[in-house]
């Protein structure tokens, strides 16, 4: 397993972290996603090689900015 930290700017609610953390379950390979608009970050859990492209592009077409 290996753990994956994005800084992710523009969520601003619950409901934002919730959008993102599904968008990045439908992604084969991830365990597991928890994002945290206070925070500003969003915690991937991968059980298996997820190209990091892959994931960056899925925060991005949710409009919200990998740093």
């Amino acid at each position: 397993m290996q753990e994956i930290i994005f800084k992710v700017e523009g969520m601003t609610c619950e409901g934002c972290e919730r959008r993102l953390q599904n968008v990045l379950m439908d992604i084969d390979g991830v365990e597991k996603a928890k994002a945290s608009h206070i925070e500003k970050n969003v915690k991937i859990t991968l059980n298996k090689d997820v190209d990091i492209n892959t994931l960056k592009e899925a925060i991005e077409d949710l409009d919200f900015k990998v740093e």
